[in-house]
């Protein structure tokens, strides 16, 4: 199988969680709490696996210098990015409440909400493709992790979108697009970065680690917090432990 091919397939399979979880978050009246608690599980997931996969993989292909100006120059895009679109509604785009912005009282939120889950899920795409150029074989690790934490992601999101009279259709044909839009992004991880030197693909790793990173303080971890904070911590710890003892016996 063509490498491209390869990774555009993994990258659609981790995609695909989004899509099942907005089904599960969109037909079924799932507690908050219970959407909270996976939240704050795939929040430890991601951490972990953007700790001891992405940040270690940079740095041994690129030393300190391109891991860190990849790192916090993919925070920074992103934060910049968020920022313009939290302006236009999508600030609440992973709110499973009553929080987000319903059209009528925010003309172009949908769309604002639609680009902001594009955002949030492009930079992990383009870690599976990039996991490929070492070895031609994909990081298992990061597909499941990125797997376990879209779950919830599309979960919640889907939710929210009901709340705010979102329809079926709005809601099923953006996180379609997204799973969609994750394969071609793992595809231009795998080719756009093929034959590039150590440090430029050492920066890109850790370009989305830090936007990784950016999402999970700015979306992710506000909702688990808010709702469960009693035991968001400790199940983002059940989260990080899991991704943990995946990456070292997978």
């Amino acid at each position: 199988m063509a490498g491209w091919l390869h990774a555009g397939l993994w990258g659609w399979l981790a995609g695909s969680a989004l899509l099942l979880g907005a089904g599960i978050g969109y037909a079924l009246h799932v507690p908050q709490r219970a959407v909270a608690a996976v939240m704050a599980f795939g929040s430890g997931v991601l951490i972990s696996t953007l700790s001891f996969e992405l940040m270690d993989e940079a740095y041994a292909r690129g030393g300190l210098d391109s891991t860190a100006i990849g790192f916090l120059g993919g925070a920074a895009v992103y934060t910049a990015i968020n920022t313009l679109l939290s302006h236009r509604g999508a600030r609440h785009r992973k709110r499973s409440g009553d929080q987000q912005a319903r059209e009528a009282d925010a003309a172009g939120s949908g769309l604002a909400i639609a680009a902001g889950a594009l955002l949030d899920g492009i930079p992990e795409s383009i870690v599976i493709g990039l996991s490929l150029l070492k070895g031609g074989a994909v990081s298992l690790v990061a597909v499941v992790a990125i797997f376990l934490s879209n779950l919830p992601e599309g979960l919640s999101s889907a939710s929210g979108m009901r709340r705010a009279g979102r329809g079926a259709g709005y809601v099923f044909g953006v996180w379609g697009a997204i799973a969609l839009m994750s394969g071609l992004a793992s595809i231009a991880g795998y080719t756009l970065f093929d034959g590039r030197s150590p440090d430029v693909v050492a920066a890109t790793t850790a370009v989305a680690a830090g936007a990784i990173l950016a999402m999970l303080a700015d979306t992710m971890i506000p909702e688990a917090f808010e709702i469960a904070h009693d035991f968001a911590g400790l199940v983002t710890v059940a989260g990080f432990l899991a991704a943990f003892a995946l990456s070292k016996y997978a």
